[in-house]
């Protein structure tokens, strides 16, 4: 069947319906919901309606995450806070810790916002984009299952860890560079596999430090099983700068364990003593510095721009007619996408169907027309 278009409005009514059928509260589902649309819109497919069934729908059913979410705040200063959110649902924990984060540095200046015992948070980028919105630089990363090997060495070690940075721009878009640590990431592969796509070249080693190549889906099991990883940016050994990436990884484990006394690396994989599901206990951190608290809003964004539209307007290579800018690629997927819908692949389209069946929401969707 190939992909179909789901029109928005169906796309987030169903959504936010399954959600509350998995025991999710309503106003907590419609967060969940607009993060993880928010990523189709911008044309980051892996972490959307992709993820709809298998991370969080299955993790609810198995026991593993909390439909209601706790937001316990367990310490807190004028600009600060650490949050334990007892394995809630990721994206309502990082929507309040984004949103206290901006409330304290609308008053303070900067505030900065750390959690524990959370699980998967979807794109980062929503909550940078959080900031931006409000005036305010944002900054957030998570640590993640362990699929990624350090420089040198050949088991996953640490999660893809997205160091995620959003400033305000003049723009029709703001700035916002979101992305993993990695040269790619869990979702990608798992993306790929759906979609029947090999693995590409030098993105995966095993634990021989050998590249893997071809089929994704056999990729994904070694990854799983503990006998491949990812490679950190850069890639393999240092030639590359791959202990860059490698470095930039350690700095968003260490800020999502250090600061909230959290979990990290192994303790991260879901799995207990006998290889049974657990919780995955992740960490968060939010950063926000209201730009109002320098020399403004206005100022901050109009030499965004200006920086923006220098490095566009420089020297092309040859063949290449555009230079791009973080969050300009996404927002011109919106321009195409805003007025049709998110496009489902096959399988994903059997996944919504058999979640609708097994809810019993009454939904026909457009690949069963």
């Amino acid at each position: 069947m190939g992909k179909v278009i789901l029109d928005w409005k169906t796309a987030y009514d169903f959504i936010t319906d399954a959600f509350t059928c998995a025991g999710v509260p309503r106003e907590d589902a419609k967060i969940c919901t607009d993060v993880l649309l928010e990523s189709d819109k911008r044309g980051i497919e892996s972490h959307g309606c992709n993820r709809f069934k298998p991370i969080y729908i299955d993790r609810i059913n198995d026991g593993i995450q909390n439909p209601v979410t706790n937001f316990d705040i367990i310490k807190e200063t004028p600009t600060t806070a650490v949050v334990d959110g007892h394995d809630g649902m990721g994206q309502v924990i990082g929507y309040k810790s984004m949103e206290l984060a901006i409330k304290k540095a609308k008053e303070y200046g900067l505030g900065m916002v750390v959690c524990r015992n959370s699980c998967h948070y979807g794109i980062a980028g929503y909550y940078a984009t959080m900031a931006t919105k409000a005036g305010c630089i944002g900054i957030t990363g998570t640590n993640a299952r362990p699929s990624v090997a350090p420089t040198f060495g050949t088991e996953g070690m640490f999660g893809t860890n997205p160091l995620t940075v959003g400033i305000p721009s003049d723009e029709p878009f703001d700035f916002v560079l979101d992305c993993a640590t990695s040269i790619t990431q869990n979702g990608k592969i798992e993306y790929y596999e759906r979609i029947g796509e090999d693995v590409h070249p030098g993105t995966v080693i095993d634990i021989n430090g050998n590249e893997v190549v071809g089929d994704a889906g056999a990729a994904l099991k070694q990854i799983r099983n503990g006998t491949a990883a990812l490679t950190a940016l850069g890639g393999i050994g240092e030639a590359l700068g791959g202990y860059k990436g490698y470095g930039y990884a350690m700095i968003v484990e260490l800020l999502s364990a250090v600061l909230q006394d959290g979990n990290y690396g192994k303790d991260l994989n879901g799995k207990g003593p006998n290889g049974e599901k657990v919780p995955y206990h992740l960490g968060h951190f939010f950063i926000a510095i209201d730009t109002d608290h320098f020399l403004g809003e206005d100022v901050c964004r109009k030499k965004t721009g200006d920086i923006i539209r220098a490095v566009r307007a420089s020297r092309k290579a040859p063949g290449c007619d555009h230079i791009y800018t973080a969050g300009e690629k996404e927002y011109n997927v919106w321009q195409q996408r805003k007025d049709s819908g998110v496009p489902i692949n096959e399988a994903v389209q059997k996944e919504m169907s058999k979640v609708r069946d097994e809810y019993k929401l009454n939904y026909v969707f457009p690949w069963e027309k």
